[in-house]
């Protein structure tokens, strides 16, 4: 059965729009300051990855147009959260090395962790990203 966009309900397109929202202001907030000081901050959080983050929160601005196309966003999210996670914070957790600003982060990436995946449309996600035939190559 092929599924579209009007099989999503609109509940769950407004659910994705506020999602997208709340990751644009949340990285605006914690990181658009210290883009716009250019302080010692960027030499202590590297500022590639600020910078990175920024433009993933002006291209969620899209996902308030589009949620179902700008869901690669959401799935990237997820992605790279587990694996900071797992492969950063855990390591320092059973080291005994976490600092306070690990910690801050581990509690927003682990809220991302919980969020997320109760705001996916995973059938959608299913179809389109895995059942879907994939686009020709040549």
């Amino acid at each position: 059965m092929k599924m579209t966009d009007q099989d999503v309900p609109l509940w769950r397109l407004n659910l994705l729009r506020a999602f997208y929202l709340l990751i644009t202001v949340g990285l605006a907030l914690s990181w658009g300051p210290s883009l716009l000081q250019h302080s010692e901050l960027w030499a202590q959080r590297r500022g590639e990855l600020g910078a990175m983050l920024i433009g993933l929160a002006l291209l969620c601005v899209w996902g308030l147009r589009y949620p179902l196309q700008m869901l690669p966003l959401l799935i990237f999210e997820l992605l790279w959260k587990s694996i900071w996670l797992l492969l950063i914070a855990y390591p320092l957790w059973l080291a005994g090395a976490m600092t306070p600003n690990v910690q801050e982060s581990v509690f927003a990436c682990l809220m991302g962790l919980v969020l997320t995946p109760l705001v996916l449309p995973w059938r959608y996600i299913a179809h389109h990203y895995f059942r879907k035939p994939a686009q020709r190559w040549r």
